[in-house]
């Protein structure tokens, strides 16, 4: 057998297999020339693609330019201006490796055209799939103009792999986002050149700062459906804003992470994100969040991936406990806020002809699950409610002007309807008390454990082979006291004062359901995995459907909402009110 040799490859080889770890797409290489455009000081960026970058990709600046004698430096691997390589910790720039111009010149024809500041004139090199022409003058007033044509030509198997020209355009205008969000103080447009004409995809002018870079980006719906974040601990710091929970999407592409002003895809950072919501949030919905960690360039490695889109940092578990902290303080700072965007889906489902999907959808029980109910909550009383509302309640001038306002009726013995100084609040009972029952039995274990309440004659429930992993959480300190009896069996002795009359045998039902959704998802700790046991408990606690409320319990109930944190959305992220000003109720029935 002929052993085969080791052999050094050739330049051009080599560069393209470094494109294929760089450039994976025409996403890609704008994120690298936009980048270089940014550490080159740029204030305007343009950037000009046509058939979603595979046959176009220009970006123009204003920056300081390259020196026409640096120019055929630039096209060589891992040559650049932005570290001298004594420390690659100690990084303050976009770019350091000088991989990316070789790389698209050895897979595209690229152009770089550029006037370094002060300099008499410009200069032009042109590469094609690793052949480099001599630098010629050119004309250029300022800047640099990076252009790639036929991106993959020279390594035509990678195109195949492309996504479709509408694809690979909405990659483009995300990298595009994503940088315009680190670069408040740069204007940034990106426009689609195809078939000889010009679309703008996305146009952002220099801000003033973050915020409103955040609503040219994201919407002024984010922006006023957010909360402030700014965070410090031992050398790190969050700012940022994070939306509320009632402000929520169905899926995780409206979080935005960076790192020292580095765009990020970590899953580390997403965690943490993920973990500070968990509480607020039921499991298919993803808050909308723009978060920025700053931190001392040596704390963090950003050199463990090709693309530069993760990151490693040097203690990750202050990092994800700053998030978590930070997020959640904030989230408590809220109160009971809510989504203004729950009024407006509220007017737009009243708007006839307009029907629209709600963003949220509870079923409505029937009329003889409500009788049901509440005939449990109230026994010896087993009729059905009705629907009609109560006797006038008293005007309480004081109590319009809380932020919840003043209970004036209850309809359909599940909805409070409350007058406030603007206009009314729609409050749902259940999801709100559930909230309140929640928070209240969080606190107590806090503090000194949920109060308990012992069972005259202890119930037996039968769990299978969940019995040992109940047993093993130590659920003492939610005021439910277990035993092993017999095989798959435990037997209840105490259960939360709290939740007053409660069937032990369903909550532990609901107790199992809740550990067995939970199995296969990122690992819980102990607290969250308490934490989640406890909001299932307070939906045995808290106001039901189709129970009867006096005026003064259900202003009671408005009060307590505005004290508590996060009793703006239930236990699974519902809104647990919607408030509609008087200019909105005039609007919906044509009076302005």
């Amino acid at each position: 057998m002929i052993l085969p040799r080791i052999r050094q490859l050739d330049e051009g080889a080599v560069n393209r297999i470094a494109a294929g770890e760089v450039v994976e797409r025409p996403a890609s290489a704008v994120k690298e020339l936009v980048e270089n455009a940014l550490d080159a000081r740029a204030t305007r960026v343009t950037v000009d693609i046509a058939d979603g970058g595979r046959t176009l990709i220009r970006v123009t600046d204003d920056g300081h330019g390259i020196d026409p004698d640096d120019l055929p430096m630039a096209l060589s691997r891992h040559a650049t201006s932005k570290i001298d390589g004594s420390d690659l910790l100690n990084i303050h720039s976009f770019g350091f490796r000088g991989e990316a111009l070789p790389s698209l010149g050895a897979v595209g024809r690229l152009t770089i055209t550029s006037r370094a500041q002060g300099s008499d004139g410009a200069a032009t090199i042109h590469v094609s799939g690793g052949r480099i022409d001599a630098p010629r003058p050119a004309a250029l007033r300022q800047g640099t103009v990076v252009e790639l044509r036929d991106l993959f030509h020279a390594t035509p198997a990678r195109l195949k792999f492309l996504k479709s020209e509408r694809s690979e355009t909405m990659a483009v205008t995300d990298v595009i986002r994503r940088l315009a969000m680190a670069e408040p103080g740069v204007a940034f447009a990106l426009r689609d050149i195809s078939d000889g004409g010009e679309r703008i995809l996305f146009r952002a002018d220099a801000a003033a700062d973050m915020t409103g870079r955040m609503a040219a980006i994201l919407g002024r719906a984010f922006t006023d459906n957010a909360m402030s974040i700014d965070a410090e601990r031992d050398g790190f710091r969050l700012t940022g804003l994070a939306g509320l929970p009632t402000y929520s999407k169905g899926n995780s592409v409206s979080q935005y992470l960076f790192v020292n002003g580095r765009p990020v895809r970590d899953k580390m950072l997403t965690g943490a994100l993920r973990g500070a919501y968990v509480d607020v949030l039921a499991r298919d919905r993803h808050a909308v969040a723009a978060l920025f960690v700053t931190c001392d360039p040596e704390l963090v490695d950003c050199n463990v991936h090709p693309a530069k889109t993760e990151v490693r940092f040097r203690d990750a578990g202050i990092v994800r406990g700053l998030i978590v902290s930070g997020l959640r303080h904030a989230l408590a700072g809220a109160g009971h806020r809510s989504a203004t965007t729950t009024a407006e889906a509220t007017l737009g489902a009243m708007r006839p002809g307009r029907p629209t999907a709600p963003v949220y959808q509870m079923d409505r029980p029937s009329q003889q699950a409500r009788a049901a109910s509440y005939s449990a909550q109230m026994p010896g009383f087993s009729e059905a409610p009705s629907a009609r509302m109560e006797d006038s309640v008293a005007p309480d001038d004081a109590a319009t002007s809380a932020p919840l306002g003043a209970a004036r009726a209850q309809l359909h013995e599940n909805w409070i309807i409350a007058q406030t100084e603007t206009g009314i609040v729609i409050v749902d009972q259940h999801a709100a008390h559930e909230r309140l029952v929640y928070e209240q039995l969080k606190a107590q274990m806090r503090d000194r454990g949920v109060v308990a309440q012992a069972l005259l004659i202890p119930d037996v429930v039968e769990v299978g082979p969940m019995a040992d992993l109940l047993l093993s959480l130590d659920l003492s300190r939610l005021g439910l006291s277990l035993e092993p009896f017999g095989p798959g069996t435990v037997a209840v002795r105490e259960t939360p004062a709290i939740l007053g009359n409660v069937s032990a045998e369903v909550l532990i039902r609901d107790i199992l359901d809740e550990l067995e959704e939970s199995d296969g998802a990122d690992p819980l700790s102990l607290q969250s995995r308490l934490d989640a046991i406890l909001s299932r408990m307070a939906c045995h606690g808290s106001v039901r459907s189709g129970r009867r409320m006096s005026a003064p319990e259900m202003n009671a109930l408005l009060r307590e909402m505005e004290t508590t944190p996060n009793s703006g959305q239930c236990n699974h992220g519902r809104p647990t009110y919607v408030e509609l000003r008087l200019s909105d109720i005039e609007r919906l029935f044509g009076r302005t």
